[in-house]
């Protein structure tokens, strides 16, 4: 049994044809699921579009990708969480594969991302370095990850001390409760932020997030790829 949360703020360019995706991905595994849209602050109809594919939503004002995903969590009625960006694809194969390795054991993980669409080699090659380390670091990326609720309560769920990067710290917190696995199946996530920000600025934010030890990551403003509109 499946809660499926995806946290949107603006989203209604996207959230059908992921809502759509994802029913049919759940669908085709023959087990109870529920969709649950967590709707950040929206002016543009993306809640209506929710529920009108099928999702419940919960409503919020809160601006803050941690928070928002831990009220889809609040909200679940199943143990077997995943989080899915509103700009995010998954297969029934990885959805499948996610369901599989928890009910073996594991307390979560992730998966493999790649892009849906073209996109600069830049970004490509900062995807391929990407999933790599992830695997070796055992990181689950932003745009997909999965969680038993147990485990995944047991550490405080996301950190909302973080407006980015609040998926790796949970990573780290779980690898600690058990088996945390990365995927080989893969996800379809958007390139749409590399149309708007250079892969540049995130290499200058990388830099920034290392001499800080992290601390730019708890400041909204230092991160308009997550926050500013004109990532859409």
């Amino acid at each position: 049994m499946l809660s499926i949360i995806i946290p949107a703020y603006n989203e209604s360019k996207r959230i059908g044809a992921t809502l759509e995706a994802l029913h049919e991905a759940a669908r085709a595994l023959g087990q109870p699921y529920e969709l649950i849209v967590v709707d950040d602050a929206s002016d543009d109809g993306t809640a209506a579009l929710a529920r009108a594919h099928g999702a419940t939503v919960e409503s919020v004002r809160l601006r803050h990708i941690a928070a928002t995903r831990n009220a889809g969590a609040a909200r679940a009625r199943y143990d077997h969480l995943v989080f899915v960006d509103a700009d995010t694809r998954v297969p029934a194969e990885t959805l499948g594969a996610a369901l599989a390795a928890m009910r073996a054991g594991a307390v979560g993980g992730g998966a493999v991302v790649r892009f849906d669409g073209d996109v600069p080699v830049g970004p490509r090659l900062g995807l391929w370095t990407w999933n790599r380390v992830a695997r070796v670091c055992r990181w689950a990326a932003g745009c997909f990850v999965f969680a038993r609720r147990e485990p995944f309560e047991r550490v405080g769920g996301f950190d909302e001390a973080y407006f980015a990067g609040e998926e790796l710290r949970l990573s780290q917190a779980m690898r600690r409760c058990g088996r945390f696995v990365i995927l080989r199946e893969a996800v379809l996530t958007s390139p749409r932020k590399f149309h708007v920000y250079s892969i540049g600025s995130y290499l200058k934010l990388f830099v920034l997030t290392v001499l800080t030890f992290g601390w730019v990551l708890r400041r909204r403003e230092s991160l308009p790829q997550w926050y500013a509109d004109e990532r859409h």
